[in-house]
């Protein structure tokens, strides 16, 4: 019996929860913690804009290749994936506001070492002061994401987690802007000063952090209680329990389904650990011999890189088949009180990888798409461009400076400086997105808007798939846009009434981020092969299984909605 569809008289009876989206049942307003706890999003939105315009800044002054480069971001999305459960962990017994505080501790760390790193120049001190500021906004994540949710009427869980997430947006833009004025800057003779002003920015948001631990230490920052709809803290023979818990019951057939699917992104993520570890160490030459042995594509010799893909892709497959049997005893074991029984919370992770990974791909590879896919730039456009700039004071004329170029073949384009100006312009939209989710959704019911959203954003990739000239272009910004509420909201809909688990589950649902170190090396080999416009191919798929998680959340969790309804209330 679906455990929406009944209610029993003392549940009924209840006072009404209070209206107010940042009122507590116990009529307590944190309207204040709610925007104290939303700076945290600016935060690591900060830090991520800052990691996207690294890269080159190390292949120029460390005179690395791009391989060598993109080191940068793996320590950064490993730190993510490898702090997720102990921060869960540590945020269930410290509380909100020690895991917030521990967090933002971290953080203040890792961005001090950047000024011995500096010092030091070697690309392994910078790597470290990377991944150790991504294990402290792991915390950040892993605490304020599910605290928002609970910051009030849970009626608003899904709107207060997209409007924190909005000051996430901000950062998002003004991080690359600060990564451009340190890690690019000149000297007055044209040098680059990048190498020497690294720092400035990684060292500032370690103060900026302390104050903030500071503020969140004095500061009123409740530990509120989410909603324990699927009673997985009960025994049913508590004092307060008048009524027996509802015992929900496990679909196991589902349950395995998706802890399998689970299972095989961990094995994805750590042979692309091996894959890039193995790699640098030259180990690929020494399985050339074991690897020509094994079933594999093509006729051509076996090269070293063929040869380590190979056996990792065996052994894959054999830990699949490892972790399929051994998922049938644990699946068989399962009760209602694991959050693993618990479909809508399983299918998240799922949901959250691919999001984070479609994002990502479309992200990474803005400015490969701008500079290569548009049709040829009319020649208009040059002159309007010149007659603005004519308008302005002669210091802005350099910002209007290089906008065009003529390729090889003597088409005229938007030119790199050009297509970066248009990477936060995109990212304009994704703000704008998540502004007008928040408001959406306080009349939409969650699921709904991730399908809906979802559904929106396939039809986007595919006329970006088809190349239909200008109004392709127009879909990359119109993805932005649909993009914008898919993790806030994915991340509200599988927390959905795990009561005090919460904390650890969402640990599990940050894990997901690690989607962003692996779908653009896919989405960028179809683009090696093909053209960036195929590339898309690979978030569509992501998308549409992102809209079918939305649209089956009813089913997954038992409950008929996010927006008002409890899993175990009548309504």
């Amino acid at each position: 019996m679906p455990m929406n569809t009944t209610a029993t008289a003392d549940q009924s009876s209840r006072k009404p929860a209070p209206k107010g989206m940042f009122t507590l049942p116990d009529g307590r307003n944190v309207l204040f913690t709610f925007c104290l706890v939303s700076s945290l999003f600016l935060l690591w939105g900060f830090c991520n804009g800052m990691i996207d315009v690294m890269d080159k800044h190390f292949q120029e002054e460390l005179h690395l290749t791009l391989s060598q480069s993109a080191w940068v971001q793996f320590a950064h999305w490993m730190g993510y994936f490898l702090m997720s459960l102990p921060a869960g962990w540590l945020a269930t017994r410290l509380g909100y506001k020690g895991g917030i505080i521990a967090g933002l501790l971290l953080v203040a760390v890792g961005g001090f070492w950047f000024v011995p790193a500096t010092g030091i120049a070697a690309f392994w001190a910078f790597l470290l002061g990377v991944c150790v500021v991504a294990c402290g906004l792991t915390f950040l994540e892993t605490v304020a994401n599910p605290y928002t949710t609970v910051l009030g009427t849970p009626r608003y869980s899904a709107t207060r987690i997209n409007l924190a997430q909005s000051c996430n947006g901000v950062g998002w833009v003004l991080g690359p802007i600060a990564g451009m004025l340190f890690f690019y800057n000149k000297d007055a003779a044209g040098k680059s000063t990048g190498a020497a002003t690294l720092w400035v920015p990684y060292a500032g948001v370690a103060v900026v952090v302390l104050i903030l631990a500071a503020i969140f230490f004095f500061a009123p920052v409740p530990d509120v209680k989410a909603e324990d709809d699927y009673q997985l803290d009960s025994n049913g023979d508590d004092a307060d329990t008048k009524a027996a818990p509802v015992v929900r019951e496990v679909n196991r057939a589902l349950s395995y389904a998706l802890l399998l699917g689970n299972v095989s992104v961990v094995i994805g993520v750590f042979g692309m650990i091996l894959w890039l570890a193995l790699g640098s160490l030259g180990v690929g030459s020494h399985l050339i011999g074991f690897a020509s042995a094994l079933p594999h594509f093509g006729a051509t010799p076996m090269t070293a890189d063929a040869a380590l893909l190979t056996t990792l892709g065996a052994a894959g497959c054999v830990a699949f088949v490892i972790a399929a049997i051994w998922l049938v005893g644990f699946t068989g074991r399962l009760s209602h009180r694991s959050v693993w029984a618990h479909e809508h919370f399983s299918g998240a992770t799922l949901a959250q990888f691919l999001y984070v990974a479609a994002q990502s791909g479309i992200f990474s590879f803005l400015i490969n798409y701008m500079t290569s896919e548009p049709p040829a730039t009319p020649a208009a456009w040059v002159s309007a461009v010149d007659k603005i700039a004519a308008v302005f004071p002669a210091f802005m004329h350099n910002f209007f400076m290089g906008w065009f170029e003529t390729d090889k073949a003597g088409i005229l384009r938007f030119s790199n400086k050009l297509a970066s100006g248009l990477a936060s312009f995109g990212f304009l939209w994704f703000l704008a997105g998540r502004v007008v989710g928040a408001l959406l959704l306080k009349r939409m019911s969650a699921h709904k808007g991730v399908g809906l959203y979802g559904l929106i954003n396939v039809v986007v990739c595919l006329l970006i798939f088809m190349k239909l000239g200008w109004l392709s272009v127009v879909c990359v910004f119109l993805s932005y846009f649909f993009m914008s509420i898919m993790f806030p909201t994915i991340f509200a809909l599988g927390i959905f009434g795990l009561g005090v688990r919460a904390k650890g589950a969402s640990a599990f649902i940050v894990m997901g981020i690690v989607g962003g170190a692996m779908l653009p090396k896919v989405m960028g080999a179809i683009a090696d092969h093909y053209n960036m416009s195929r590339g898309f191919i690979m978030p569509l798929i992501c998308f549409g299984l992102i809209a079918l998680y939305g649209y089956c959340w009813p089913k997954l969790s038992r409950a008929e909605a996010l927006h008002g309804v409890g899993a175990s209330s009548g309504h």
